[in-house]
């Protein structure tokens, strides 16, 4: 499975754009610390994954199910619920092919 976004990727003007990857258990992005997958490492998926959506989809619900095990782990009491993990995680990429 494909997970460029771990590594630099270069910008129209040829810097390297950082990689924006979880942080792990708390699922932030280690560059911008907002809740991961954020808008940045979402761009970027979308582009490693813009000829298999459906790879793009089930890379993301591996790591929803990732994240569902660490986030109640840490804060149980009150838990993510599944359709905040649903719209964080995968609702984007059905969003993105211009289905929702």
């Amino acid at each position: 499975m494909s997970t460029s976004n771990r590594s630099p990727v270069p910008d129209r003007q040829g810097r390297v754009v950082r990689p924006h990857t979880p942080m792990r258990p708390l699922w932030l992005c280690r560059v911008c610390a907002a809740p991961w997958p954020c808008q940045p490492a979402r761009l970027l998926l979308l582009m490693e994954y813009r000829r298999d959506r459906v790879g793009l989809s089930v890379y993301l619900a591996g790591q929803l199910f990732e994240a569902t095990g660490d986030l109640v782990r840490l804060n149980p009491h009150p838990a993510p619920t599944p359709e905040e993990l649903f719209e964080r995680f995968l609702s984007w990429t059905a969003e993105a092919r211009g289905v929702g």
